[in-house]
């Protein structure tokens, strides 16, 4: 069986340095620096205020399963869904270099990065 590649990811001046800095190896979060809070997809303006106060601050890289499906039916198979980072938010990706079968809700899995179609790499994570 051959390895999935992952499809592109769609890239804009909002979110090009969460990408360079993921060709880096480093998953970059954004914070509104009004709130302190965490949010996801990554841009230039806070959900919470609407205001340009946004810094990127270095995930842990660390969580756990919040959801997952994995795609059976696919030649390859692989396995997708959400995570909860340790930072709070919760972000949709991909399972990789695991036993799909041994996937469960709450399994604490850590960020790695994988190539996608393209070049770019991207988020995807594995058990810790």
């Amino acid at each position: 069986m051959s390895a999935r590649k992952i499809p592109a990811p769609p890239t804009n001046v909002e979110n090009q340095d969460f990408w360079d800095a993921c060709n880096e190896g480093k998953l970059m979060l954004p914070r509104c620096g009004d709130t302190g809070r965490f949010f996801w997809y990554p841009r230039k303006l806070s959900p919470f205020t609407l205001s340009e106060n946004v810094e990127t601050v270095e995930a842990a890289g660390t969580g756990e399963i919040y959801t997952y499906s994995v795609m059976r039916r696919s030649d390859p198979q692989y396995a997708i869904g959400y995570v909860r980072l340790d930072e709070g938010i919760t972000m949709m990706t991909n399972f990789v270099d695991c036993d799909f079968d041994s996937l469960a809700v709450g399994m604490r899995v850590k960020a790695v990065f994988v190539e996608a179609e393209g070049g770019q790499k991207v988020p995807c994570f594995t058990p810790a």
